[in-house]
């Protein structure tokens, strides 16, 4: 079981498409509320990092099954500058766009697994999942 879906994240309401997408696809996969909430934010803040810092890239979502485990995988990619300082950036209260520094700690924190490769001038890519309890 593995079924993917992308959102080509260029302007704002990419970031809303991508939303939407999680929210029904966590939906469909039998996530609570209170959990579809904590995956639309990561996607959120995933896809919005993507068009701030990196101009355009893509949130791809995917329905995984590991070990009986059914989830959600969040893959956010793009070609940007990359993260020069990655622990500096995973600091609580850290922020570069003047907002509220709950970035990508806040989705690592929303997440159950949470990975991230980031070269200069090559990219970034952030893998997140989350696991129905």
């Amino acid at each position: 079981m593995s079924i993917q879906s992308c959102v080509e994240v260029r302007n704002e309401w990419d970031i809303v498409s991508a939303r939407q997408l999680g929210r029904n696809m966590a939906k469909e996969l039998g996530f609570g509320t209170v959990d579809q909430a904590r995956i639309t934010t990561a996607i959120s803040e995933l896809a919005r990092n993507i068009y701030l810092y990196a101009g355009h890239g893509k949130v791809c979502i995917e329905a995984v099954e590991e070990m009986g485990k059914k989830g959600l995988k969040i893959i956010a990619t793009d070609k940007g500058p990359g993260i020069r300082d990655i622990r500096k950036v995973m600091e609580d209260g850290y922020t570069t766009s003047g907002g509220l520094g709950a970035g990508l700690p806040g989705v690592k924190r929303l997440m159950d697994e949470f990975s991230i490769d980031s070269s200069v001038n090559v990219g970034t890519e952030i893998i997140a999942t989350k696991w129905i309890r």
